[in-house]
């Protein structure tokens, strides 16, 4: 590979931007941690990158963001409207029929587009294609008046049976989009063009929903480096851990919706391969939201789709991540019910946690936190304050949370900590236990600004083996940037028997889908060692709902790639008999999708760079000792500057390790030791 000059990563979250600055040529790297200016990110994303140097050196700009997350985690996206096919205008808030409790006459659910902006026209296209009813061009225009006359900022086109023949919907959409009073115009041909309705309707209508805010927010960026004179490349992270242009994210802002926490489960699944962990569960903290993920068997679980928060699905290919709005900033409030609540409503960075002294009056986890003593007021991390109010803390617990229950501030405070522990503790449980993975074999991996200061009450609560805090928690996404594999992942539905199947039609759909994935591998403009490409059939029996994701064990050439019948039927029985524990002979089995992957595999980082330097020791980062609160009561907890540890020592807990990026507290009953990357492994004492 040849000398390249820096590539940075930068996750900008809902408090602070991440960043991390790797020269490929002196095998160097450096990191940032600095406030993310909420509504005005471009500033804290520039603030950033020149504290790790001058723009204009910099080769490549790699960006995972959680702006996406946030938008539809705080229902903060834009005024949508939606024209469908006439009948079919409450896809979106009918679902699959689920409802947050499973008893009662009533749901809670509020769909993203208003009833009133949801309209049908009248079209039809038949599930073999056949142009049953062709679409009302003019009614289309009429409904598009009228939706941006009602306020819409934003419009979904989403006719059924459009994955299959798009006739209809293409000229809806260019019938609107003559009309509509801005670029932002989505249509589900274009978004997903694969089979099942309300999955379809909910990723385009979500596409809409963060278009406006998304496009805006990369102008701002893109102008801002534009002002620095930056002349390298600027990628995207999509959800899915590969890279798209600032144009296509414009378009399919959709594919973001879990992009800095996708680049995050990279890197925690490259510190713990390298550590000797392959089962672990990741616990991003940042300062809107948690989210969490599975690695078992060292590989990042890549799902078909997703729940952002209930209701909200978005299909298209993904780290699995599940997220819950509860993060640093999350505000905790008591309800009409007397019960205490934390999240999802989050004060971001701007105007932040009481403590920050931004005018915010309402207590988050992060001001529980600094009343409980375990984050130091006096070196608050992002380095854009000298000390944080701790009495203001004080205050606002007692006013919004210790007075409403009747109990005294401290332990106001620990029930805030508690109740986020609990949170989280439950988003861990549905991505393992309900899933079958036995906790007792996982370790967690906590990362983000906040993740460490959770990690002894998840693994305990749980019942994880231990905790693996990496080297730099607050920046782990940023690294996830550098190091990720590029990846572009497609879909297109098939809808073919196997009995029957004309192999050479399929070899040949299978060879172009894979020379389309790896084009834009290769044109992403980031060094790759080798791309290669994967395949899947989404396929299932005849008769059923569900399908199971078949890989193929095939190479793609230019000449094809050697598909066969009896490598899709064994394919398929060795996947169906690991998920379900049996087969069922005699039945036909239906191919439903054919999915491509087209992964650029990036030069290995070698995470031994992490590791302690030689004048590290136990007496340089010991650093006293202050009060903090646990179970009730006032321990005396040793201070520690954690970067200066050396490989090997043993920290007994209770203990706080501070290092600018974030903050770890160890439990009473819980010791830390340093492993040879840096690493802080949590266990619990003998």
């Amino acid at each position: 590979m040849s000398a390249r000059k820096p590539i940075v990563g930068v996750d900008v979250g809902g408090t602070f931007t991440d960043l991390f600055l790797f020269d490929e040529t002196a095998r160097a790297f450096r990191t940032a941690k600095v406030p993310s200016n909420r509504g005005n990110e471009a500033a804290g994303f520039m603030q950033g990158l020149e504290a790790l140097g001058d723009v204009r050196s910099f080769d490549s700009i790699v960006h995972g963001t959680t702006v996406g997350t946030n938008m539809l985690l705080e229902r903060k996206g834009t005024r949508v409207g939606v024209i469908t096919t006439r009948g079919f205008r409450d896809v979106l808030e009918m679902r699959r029929r689920d409802r947050r409790q499973t008893w009662g006459l009533w749901g809670d659910f509020t769909p993203i587009a208003d009833r009133d902006l949801r309209l049908e026209v009248d079209e039809r296209i038949l599930a073999d294609g056949t142009v049953r009813k062709p679409v009302d061009v003019a009614a289309v225009r009429e409904a598009a008046e009228k939706l941006k006359a009602g306020g819409a900022q934003a419009l979904a086109i989403i006719f059924i049976n459009a994955y299959v023949n798009a006739e209809n919907e293409r000229k809806a959409f260019e019938a609107a989009k003559a009309v509509w009073h801005n670029e932002h115009v989505s249509a589900s041909h274009q978004v997903l063009p694969e089979i099942r309705e309300f999955e379809r309707a909910s990723t385009t209508g979500l596409n809409a929903y963060l278009q406006p805010g998304i496009a805006a927010y990369l102008e701002r960026l893109e102008q801002a480096l534009a002002a620095n004179d930056f002349k390298g490349t600027f990628h995207i992270v999509q959800s899915n851990g590969g890279v798209m242009s600032t144009r296509t994210a414009r378009r399919l802002p959709v594919r973001t919706a879990l992009s800095g926490p996708a680049a995050g489960v990279i890197a925690a699944a490259a510190i713990a391969r390298a550590a000797g962990y392959e089962n672990i569960i990741t616990g991003d903290l940042g300062g809107t939201s948690f989210d969490v993920s599975v690695v078992a068997g060292g590989k990042p679980s890549l799902a078909a789709q997703t729940t952002i928060d209930f209701g909200m699905v978005i299909r298209t290919p993904m780290i699995e991540i599940t997220t819950i709005g509860a993060g640093g900033g999350s505000i905790a409030w008591v309800d009409r019910g007397g019960l205490l609540q934390v999240g999802p409503e989050s004060a971001g960075s701007v105007p932040g946690p009481v403590c920050y002294g931004q005018g915010n009056d309402r207590p988050t986890l992060t001001d529980a936190h600094v009343v409980l003593g375990r984050i130091n007021a006096a070196r608050p991390i992002g380095g854009k304050l000298d000390s944080l109010d701790v009495e203001a803390a004080k205050q606002a617990i007692a006013r919004h949370v210790a007075e409403p229950l009747k109990i005294d501030v401290m332990a106001a405070a620990e029930a805030i900590v508690r109740v986020a522990d609990a949170r989280m503790a439950g988003a861990i449980r549905l991505v393992s236990i309900e899933r079958g993975h036995d906790p007792a074999k996982f370790v967690a991996m906590p990362f983000g600004g906040g993740g460490a200061l959770h990690a002894s009450a998840l693994l305990k609560e749980i019942g994880l083996k231990g905790a693996l805090v990496p080297r730099f928690p607050g920046v782990t996404s940023a690294l996830g940037c550098v190091i990720a594999d590029l990846r572009h992942d497609q879909v297109q539905t098939l809808n073919l028997m196997v009995d029957g199947l004309d192999l050479a039609t399929l070899d040949r759909r299978m060879l172009t889908a894979g020379e389309e994935a790896k084009a834009v591998v290769d044109a992403a403009g980031i060094a790759v060692e080798r791309i290669d490409v994967l395949f899947e059939l989404d396929m299932h029996y005849l008769g059923q709902t569900h399908t199971v994701a078949v890989p193929l064990s095939v190479t793609l050439t230019a000449d094809g790639t050697g598909i066969s019948d009896a490598i899709i039927r064994a394919a398929f029985d060795k996947t169906y008999e690991a998920a379900f524990g049996r087969l069922l002979p005699g039945i036909p089995t239906r191919i439903v999708s054919l999915r491509t992957a087209a992964i650029g595999r990036r030069p290995a980082f070698d995470l031994s760079a992490f590791a302690p330097g030689a004048d590290a020791s136990r007496d340089k980062a010991a650093k006293g000792s202050r009060p903090v609160f646990h179970g009730g009561r006032w321990h005396d907890a040793r201070v520690w500057s954690r970067l200066d540890l050396p490989v090997g020592a043993v920290i007994e807990g209770p203990a706080v390790l501070e290092q600018p990026d974030a903050t770890i507290f160890i439990d009473p009953d819980l010791s830390g030791r340093v492993d040879a990357f840096g690493n802080l492994i949590l266990e619990r004492k003998p």
